[in-house]
């Protein structure tokens, strides 16, 4: 049988006389859209004669509740109110067949599918986040450091970072309390949502949710206690990242720059054990002002609606931000070899080389199930990366933020 509708009807399709003058009457109605469906389709039907063929009525087929309810616009007891209802019946065997697909897929799969849908919709100015570059491109532990771990450093480039433990007072007892090294994903999203506060604010100031669980909700989790909820992970990242000294080592011009910093300079709000127990904030963190200033000067843009899809692996966020970083300027071919990249990405990696490559290849099909368009291989040697079109994954910059003063 001859396709019954065409995709995207518009007025253009309606030539009739009387069909115009049905469309005019329409105009002014609430469901004129499903007014242009109805009459361009009853042309169509003119157009190519098939009016005394008979349309089956699928609307038990019909389900979902949107679709039931533009069902109830539709005439009956007319065969182009029946064309539209078998309309109907396919978008929702279409609908059908996605949700069966995702249905299949693991639910890190589904989250990357949804995330690269989000990404097909209009960029917002609430989407452009920052880190600091050098964070962003030497990297935190991944995983938890052993208990009583030495300064940890990293390098990248002419980059470099030293994060040393730190000590918070605990208010129930007085004490001061030795915090680990900050770790893993969450510590990264912190970091992230602190230095995109002060950035928009302007301010080493920063204003903060109302309470823990807003904060959470903020980066895009689901708010759950526990022994292993969300709340009791980003609790212990704040109070480790509370308490971190930090060493940035830069390049200015000819000149090295070691900037001595604690990203958080006060934080006097010391987040209960209970989940279940609701802290509030003091409204208010402050920012060094050492890290502030070089934050404003080596700030990174990222897609926080990216970031969701990496929320559960802190390398594959590393990944996502070397890749910003790398592609912003890429104006050639440029391969890396997986030596290079082991050096980077195979910290706290005992595996041989191989288990590395096949992990590195796995995290660079993932991060382009996110983003389609990036052009990059994966080859026996390394990794390829070509002349993206910054569109593909990169946020710009506002220019504002390095030439604001505080």
């Amino acid at each position: 049988m001859p396709a019954l509708t065409a995709p995207q009807p518009s007025e253009s399709d309606i030539r009739d006389a009387d069909l115009r003058a049905e469309l005019e009457v329409a105009r002014e109605q609430p469901e004129f859209e499903e007014a242009v469906r109805f009459l361009a389709a009853k042309q169509r039907f003119r157009d190519t004669g098939q009016v005394g063929t008979p349309v089956p009525d699928m609307t038990d087929d019909i389900r979902d509740p949107d679709l039931r309810e533009r069902l109830t616009r539709i005439p009956t007891g007319d065969r182009f109110g029946a064309m539209l209802r078998t309309s109907l019946a396919k978008e929702q065997a279409e609908r059908d067949a996605k949700a069966a697909r995702l249905a299949a897929l693991t639910p890190l799969e589904r989250r990357r599918e949804a995330v690269r849908e989000r990404l097909a919709e209009p960029f917002a100015n609430e989407d452009r986040y920052h880190v600091h570059s050098v964070l962003a491109l030497c990297g935190l532990p991944y995983k938890r450091p052993p208990d009583g771990a030495g300064d940890y450093i990293r390098e990248y480039g002419r980059s470099s970072l030293v994060v040393q433990a730190g000590y918070l007072k605990d208010p129930s007892t007085g004490h001061m309390v030795k915090q680990g090294l900050p770790y893993g994903p969450k510590a990264r999203l912190l970091l992230m949502h602190l230095c995109t506060m002060a950035l928009r604010q302007n301010s080493k100031e920063i204003e903060v949710a109302d309470s823990m669980s807003a904060f959470i909700r903020d980066l895009g989790f689901e708010v759950t206690g526990g022994a292993r909820g969300t709340i009791g992970q980003f609790k212990e990242q704040l109070h480790r990242l509370s308490a971190a000294r930090m060493q940035i080592g830069l390049w200015r011009g000819e000149k090295a720059l070691t900037v001595n910093t604690q990203p958080i300079e006060a934080f006097d709000v010391w987040l209960p054990r209970d989940p279940s127990q609701k802290m509030l904030w003091n409204s208010t963190i402050y920012m060094d002002d050492k890290f502030f200033q070089t934050l404003k000067e080596h700030a990174l843009p990222v897609d926080i609606r990216a970031m969701r899809a990496f929320a559960h692996s802190a390398k594959q966020i590393d990944i996502v931000w070397w890749l910003v970083s790398r592609l912003k300027s890429l104006d050639r071919v440029t391969p890396i070899g997986w030596e290079s990249l082991k050096s980077q990405f195979g910290q706290e990696v005992v595996s041989r080389d191989r288990k590395f490559r096949q992990s590195f290849a796995e995290d660079m099909k993932a991060i382009q199930e996110v983003y389609p368009n990036i052009r990059l291989q994966v080859a026996e040697k390394g990794v390829t990366l070509y002349p993206t079109d910054a569109k593909s994954m990169l946020v710009p910059a506002k220019r504002v933020l390095s030439a604001r003063k505080p």
